[in-house]
């Protein structure tokens, strides 16, 4: 039945611009998410069969060690130039996986339904590299070794804040890729994203000093969660499509969760 009453009738379950069904599922991943979850599986599945010599080996070669770009030039084996970006699909464990993949999930996929494939590579290549260089910057010349996606999840979560949240409040998983994207100044005068950050820097003040909930004792590499967010905040407009206006923001009464 046609509505002439001058309102706009409610949106129905599938209506387009509500994104998409309601009933969407809630881990609909973009390939490349499921690609990358896959591959990280996939290796350290087979860190379970190499030998303990190998998997040293193996470990070494992938992860990221600052000493590796020292004054001396410590293993210089060509481990230098592809263990900025292969230390980021390497873990220490399948609960380290695990969280690290959960994150993915959540920050990742609407990072990559945004910008597609080939920048959300880029994207990652480059974020990987930000995150192990600030890193770096702490350890100079130190034989620390670093593996985890962890930097990257970082940069994907400061990339996610500058338009996963609009400035109308709500979140709309099915169509958060689709918001505007908000200048820097706009972002952190967003009640969510400011209290999202100040939560995030706080845990990560808390593991530089040894006390993050849930560490148990492990180090936590927060310089490269650090240089991560700030790679992401920052630097997102250069892997963005959308221009900064995005599309037109929906009130609230039609962002459905």
């Amino acid at each position: 039945m046609e509505d002439h009453s001058g309102n706009l009738p409610s949106p129905e379950p599938n209506d387009p611009r509500l994104g998409g069904p309601a009933n969407e599922p809630f881990f609909n991943l973009p390939g490349v998410i499921t690609l990358a979850l896959a591959l990280m599986v996939l290796i350290e599945v087979a860190k379970q069969f190499l030998p303990g010599a190998v998997m040293e080996a193996f470990i070494l070669e992938a992860a990221f060690i600052p000493a590796r770009y020292g004054a001396d030039g410590t293993a210089v084996d060509g481990a230098w130039i592809w263990s900025p970006l292969t230390y980021s699909l390497l873990h220490g464990g399948w609960l380290h996986l695990i969280v690290n993949g959960f994150w993915l999930a959540a920050f990742g996929s609407i990072v990559a339904r945004r910008i597609g494939l080939l920048r959300f590579v880029m994207f990652w290549i480059a974020s990987a590299v930000a995150a192990a260089a600030f890193f770096g910057l702490f350890h100079l010349d130190e034989f620390v070794i670093m593996v985890g996606a962890s930097g990257v999840v970082s940069a994907l979560m400061g990339a996610a804040v500058r338009f996963a949240f609009p400035r109308y409040g709500g979140f709309s998983r099915a169509d958060a890729h689709l918001n505007a994207r908000l200048s820097i100044g706009d972002a952190l005068s967003n009640r969510t994203v400011f209290t999202f950050l100040a939560v995030w820097f706080g845990i990560n003040i808390l593991a530089a000093f040894g006390l993050a909930p849930g560490a148990g004792g492990t180090a936590i590499a927060w310089e490269a969660h650090v240089g991560g967010l700030l790679f992401g905040f920052f630097a997102f407009p250069l892997f963005d499509p959308l221009p900064r206006g995005g599309r037109p923001e929906m009130p609230n009464f039609y962002q459905w969760s």
